[in-house]
Order: C-alpha cells, then sequence, then structure tokens
C-alpha cells in the first residue's frame, strides 16, 4: 500500500487516529454474550440473544436496570458487573481472538506515516489491556482512554476529546474509528472525522463507511483531513 501522507502540512498539529474496539479492532460481541448470559444466569435472571443485542454497547450500569430495574444498588451493579467482565476476559485469554479485516495493516501503515494513535472505548482498562495483550498490538497505540476515565458516556464526545488531548492532537486534526451509531454521534460532537465499519449496523451516517477496513481506498484517513479542512 503506497504511502501518500508524506507531502501533508504539520503546521495544524499532529494527525491522530482514535480507534474504538470492539467491531472495529475485533469483534468479541459473541464472548460478551456468552459472559452476560452465564453470569445473568447465575444471578437467576437469564437472557435471550435478542435482550442481549438490544443493549449491547451501553455502560454495564444501564444494562443491569434495565434488566433488574432502576432501583438496583451500586453495590451490586459493581459486583455482577465484575463478574460478567472477569468472564469476557477468561473467554478472551483461552478461546483467542483475531483482528478484523484490515486492521493490522492500517495500524502499521498509519504508524509508519507519523499519526499517532489512541483506543477510546468505553470498555474498563482491564478488557481493552487482555485484548491488546492477546493480540499483540499494543505497541501501535500511544494513548488509551477507557469508561473508568470518563463521566458520561457515548454520544458524549468526552472520550474522543480526552484521547486526543493525550495525543496532543487537536479536534480538527483527529479521525475517529467507528462501528456504532452512538460512536459516530460523539465523534461528530467532538468536531472529528469519522470511519464507520459496518460490521454491526447494517448502515452508519459516517463520513466514509467501509464493510471492513480491508476495503477502504488508500489515501482513506489522509482524504478526511484534508477535506475537512478544504471546509474552513
Amino acid at each position: 500500500m503506497p504511502s501518500s501522507i508524506n507531502n501533508q502540512p504539520r503546521k495544524q498539529g499532529p494527525r491522530a487516529v482514535l480507534w474504538d474496539l470492539d467491531g472495529t479492532i475485533l469483534d468479541s460481541s459473541h464472548f460478551h454474550w456468552l459472559s452476560w448470559s452465564a453470569v445473568l444466569a447465575a444471578e437467576g435472571h437469564p437472557i435471550t440473544y435478542d435482550q442481549f443485542i438490544s443493549t449491547f454497547g451501553q455502560r454495564n450500569s444501564e444494562i443491569l436496570q434495565t434488566y433488574f430495574g432502576p432501583d438496583l444498588s451500586s453495590t451490586e451493579i459493581d459486583r455482577i458487573s465484575a463478574a460478567k467482565e472477569e468472564k469476557y476476559r477468561e473467554l478472551v485469554r483461552t478461546r483467542g481472538i483475531e483482528p478484523l479485516p484490515g486492521v493490522r495493516r492500517w495500524l502499521e501503515r498509519l504508524r509508519e506515516d507519523g499519526w499517532r494513535q489512541a483506543i477510546a472505548s468505553s470498555a474498563p482498562l482491564l478488557n481493552v489491556e487482555t485484548i491488546l495483550d492477546a493480540l499483540r498490538i499494543g505497541d501501535y497505540f500511544d494513548a488509551i482512554v477507557t469508561g473508568e476515565d470518563v463521566d458520561r458516556g457515548k454520544p458524549d464526545p468526552e472520550v474522543f476529546l480526552k484521547a486526543a488531548a493525550k495525543l496532543g492532537a487537536p479536534p480538527s486534526r483527529c479521525v475517529v474509528v467507528e462501528d456504532a451509531p452512538a460512536g459516530i454521534e460523539a465523534a461528530r460532537r467532538a468536531g472529528m472525522r469519522v470511519i464507520g465499519v459496518l460490521p454491526s449496523h447494517s448502515e452508519l451516517s459516517a463520513d466514509l463507511v467501509a464493510a471492513a477496513l480491508d476495503d477502504l481506498p488508500d489515501n482513506a484517513f489522509d482524504g478526511l483531513l484534508i477535506a475537512g479542512e478544504a471546509k474552513h
């Protein structure tokens, strides 16, 4: 894949790519389903797959209050959440995971071309670290922002703004990679360009949409920044 980035102006500040994790770098939704179904069944509240899908991507507190009611105590939320996340990490470690098509190629190319990269995910830090270790891709990222670092989840832009600040990149020089409408809305609110990847949804209203990262044109990331700068 030829590089087309070396001639880009740098006076505006560094360029950065902010990666969501699940659905963009990997698809571990099946592990989330297995861990939620096992833990909730043990709590006497078995769920169907359709129920799981209807809450997938929400914060654990929101998911649990959907199932157990709004009066569920924070102690119980923390206890059940911890059990679910430990089960999820166990599945990642024991069954193994693979990156989605095109992920390794783009991570390498972006690093070679001088882009800064960060994880900007609502997942817990232990989950992120387990995934990066299992995929052996942690060295590509200059910063990590997780659900534990923010007060408000997507579609609030907080997670992306904090990731950009950690990288020293202005929002106008950031490209977000997302797979969910809430994440795309968060990127827009942050004033960033966004690439939508489709495994989890049939359509997305991003600046650029692809079925997989392998399908992106060679100038995908550069082109989004150039188009954004042309509007100003």
